[in-house]
């Protein structure tokens, strides 16, 4: 313990803990709606600055903080599996994952006694750090930090921020800072609630009402109603969130009649369930006006949520253990489009909407449906938000999103 105290001193926290705050502010002060570019712009910017003047112990500490401000709400999840007590060892796993990642890139960096070199490194290891997805999660970008700021989120304007900053702590010159204003780029996404001709549904519906066989039909009804509902405003699509319909739409004929039915008079893209032989998948079912119905699976699956990303026989155990047994959703192996009105949009299911992948091919639109109810309450889905305007402003892509237990929104330019 005493060796301990001595390598983490009260300053490391200090400096450690400013700097984890700082570089999760924007996440915060998007949750609770304070919009001030200059206070993300500072307060980035003076994160960042410090962090690169810092020995690897406060990298370390910033590092544990950091991935628990960002995700803490992991945890939220574990409640509803009845696994509460697992989420202290959860975050203390996800802590130390990410404060051994952001250790080693200041370790390394010290093994060098040239400053400029040093700092080369540090920029180097914190542009990595964006593309290291421990178990497959992505959801960490540290340009993603100034997305509400003054400054632009591509990559070459965040690696210009680190050099200016790296530039001024090496020579001390004040005029260097200047060199910030040629990343000036602040997002002009737009967020509305609804866009014409398309109505976005936004459902609240807990997990344990989801799930509850009991109260299916209620569930069912509501859903119906609030296509009815678009029919009436005479939208043209209407979008409803992720497992809408707990059951196998596939394989429930009454409601695949009643959806089918309503389509004669709206698109109906809705979240459900699909069985193929005794694999589920998590799919997006498109009803369309012209009597078709076409069904588009996940292709990127969340990691232990959906898919379970260790070995085989640690798979198996850990469903068996914590999951009752339960089978991994079966992915899709390409990502899917589909046309509604000759406009072609790529089918998004949740994880997959703030994924790299799903925007290789630089999609001009997506529409995306979620469930955020297995994170409720927590800020979970103002992250998600985050990340699909920065996906929006990099890949000028238009993003519909419907979504259980928060509010749906459009992103667009």
């Amino acid at each position: 313990m005493n060796k301990i105290r001595h390598y983490i001193s009260t300053l490391t926290l200090i400096k450690g803990l400013f700097i984890s705050i700082a570089l999760s502010s924007f996440i915060y002060l998007e949750y609770f709606g304070i919009s001030y570019k200059i206070v993300d712009t500072l307060l980035a910017l003076s994160g960042f600055f410090i962090l690169l003047k810092s020995p690897k112990s406060v990298w370390f500490v910033s590092g544990f903080v950091i991935s628990l401000l960002w995700f803490w709400w992991i945890g939220v999840s574990f409640i509803h599996y009845d696994m509460a007590y697992l989420i202290p060892f959860l975050l203390l796993a996800i802590g130390l994952i990410y404060a051994m990642m952001f250790y080693l890139v200041a370790y390394i960096s010290e093994f060098s006694t040239n400053q400029a070199l040093s700092l080369a490194i540090k920029i180097s290891g914190i542009i990595s750090l964006g593309y290291i997805h421990p178990f497959g999660f992505d959801w960490f970008k540290p340009q993603l930090i100034f997305i509400n700021s003054y400054l632009g989120v591509e990559l070459w304007r965040f690696v210009l921020l680190l050099i200016v900053l790296c530039l001024y702590i090496y020579t001390k010159k004040p005029y260097i800072l200047l060199g910030v204003l040629l990343a000036y780029h602040p997002s002009h996404i737009t967020t509305s609630e609804q866009i014409k001709d398309i109505k976005l549904i936004t459902t609240h519906i807990s997990v344990k009402d989801k799930w509850d066989e009991s109260k299916k039909e209620l569930i069912e009804a509501r859903l119906l109603s609030h296509i009815d509902h678009a029919i009436e405003q005479n939208y043209s699509t209407v979008i409803l969130p992720e497992s809408s319909f707990v059951s196998f739409i596939n394989y429930d004929q009454k409601l695949f009649d009643k959806l089918t039915q309503r389509a004669k008079h709206i698109n109906i893209i809705t979240g459900g369930l699909f069985l193929e032989g005794r694999v589920p998948r998590n799919s997006t079912y498109i009803f369309t006006q012209d009597g078709k119905v076409q069904v588009a699976h996940k292709h990127i699956l969340v990691p232990f949520g959906e898919s379970n990303p260790l070995p085989k026989f640690l798979s198996d155990w850990v469903n068996e253990t914590f999951y009752g047994g339960a089978v991994d959703y079966k992915a899709s192996d390409h990502i899917s489009t589909y046309k509604l009105d000759d406009k072609t949009y790529t089918n998004a299911i949740c994880f997959e909407a703030t994924s790299d992948k799903l925007y290789q091919n630089h999609p001009k639109a997506i529409i995306a449906i979620s469930n955020n109810g297995w994170f409720y309450p927590s800020t979970e889905p103002t992250l998600q938000k985050l990340l699909l305007k920065y996906y929006a402003t990099i890949y000028h892509t238009t993003i519909y999103h419907a979504i259980n237990m928060s509010k749906s929104y459009v992103l667009t330019e």
